[in-house]
């Protein structure tokens, strides 16, 4: 039937252009953008999922620099702590020229010895990053400590991750601070103050509280030594050989600390390189959900293009129906 009220032809070429359209909007946006999923309307479930995954890439962003923070306080107490063992094996070479040496000698030896004790305190004080120092400390209660002399860990956050239920949770890498600090200006027992400072017992070389400093040419008990208060003047061969003991301990103390300390730097190390590459990973995860394959996206846009034009020509075929319709009222 021929009409010219209703135009068949020309309702279905204007829905088939519309169509076109649309999908050409829909590629336009695509490579302007370049995502698939730029928004919750293209795919609700995959823009949920990128959101929230790109938040956390961020706030593993933070994770990085606090790594990187935390790495350079690691590295600061190392390398102090290694020059501070230098030192000390100094003192212990020192201690060693003391035995069966005169008082005079003695008295030059000890000369030598201030001033490598001196360097030592030097070190550990020096041995600060950002405010944080871990081998010359202050442990007070009023720092949020559990008492006084005891230092709570320092912790570098590591990573930021989501358990099976959506948490987040933060991991953390600990540094022993009680364990490496060299002076704690708190501390009022031999066992918590620091490795240089606590008096330690002359057979064992262990901090051990109630013990105080050895007198010149009195042998006891109960007294000891530390390299912070170490004085060979006055003091006979047997007590400088009870020195000996207490400073080889410490050395081990110290050796022990630098140990901890490199294995953490050696952590902190491990765990920046798997941040970032956790990121780049993320980002690739990510990508694969709601970035537009631009090769794919180039091709459909050109089919579209073709299409859209076919479909002009057709609704203007389909208008020019109506028109042929006066050919058969002329005379």
């Amino acid at each position: 039937m021929t009409s010219i009220m209703t135009n068949a032809s020309a309702m279905t070429a204007l829905q088939s252009l519309s169509a076109t359209n649309r999908s050409l909007e829909t590629t336009q946006g695509r490579i302007s953008t370049g995502f698939r999923v730029s928004e919750a309307a293209d795919n609700a479930a995959y823009w949920s999922i990128a959101t929230t995954m790109r938040s956390d890439n961020k706030a593993l962003s933070t994770v990085q620099d606090a790594l990187g923070l935390g790495a350079s306080k690691v590295d600061t107490a190392y390398t102090a702590m290694n020059r501070a063992v230098e030192i000390a094996n100094e003192i212990k070479v020192k201690i060693v020229a003391a035995v069966g040496q005169s008082e005079d000698n003695k008295s030059k030896i000890q000369t030598e010895i201030e001033t490598l004790k001196t360097q030592l305190k030097s070190y550990a004080d020096g041995a600060t990053f950002s405010g944080t120092n871990w081998l010359a400390v202050n442990s007070t209660v009023a720092n949020g400590h559990a008492a006084a002399g005891t230092h709570n860990d320092a912790q570098i956050i590591s990573s930021f991750n989501r358990d099976n239920d959506g948490n987040v949770v933060l991991t953390t890498i600990k540094i022993g601070v009680q364990d490496v600090k060299l002076f704690d200006a708190a501390a009022t027992t031999n066992e918590t103050k620091g490795i240089l400072e606590g008096i330690r017992d002359t057979t064992t070389g262990a901090r051990t509280d109630g013990h105080t400093q050895a007198v010149a040419g009195t042998v006891a008990a109960t007294t000891g030594y530390s390299i912070a208060t170490l004085d060979v003047v006055g003091f006979s061969d047997q007590q400088i050989q009870q020195m000996l003991v207490v400073v080889d301990k410490t050395l081990a103390e110290m050796t022990d600390a630098a140990t901890k300390l490199g294995a953490a730097k050696k952590s902190v190390d491990l765990q920046k390189t798997f941040v970032s590459q956790l990121m780049d990973s993320i980002d690739r995860g990510v990508g694969q959900l709601v970035d537009a394959d631009m090769s794919k996206e180039s091709t459909r846009l050109q089919a579209l293009q073709v299409q859209q034009q076919l479909g002009i020509q057709a609704l203007s075929i389909a208008n020019g129906n109506a028109q042929n319709i006066l050919a058969l009222f002329k005379g």
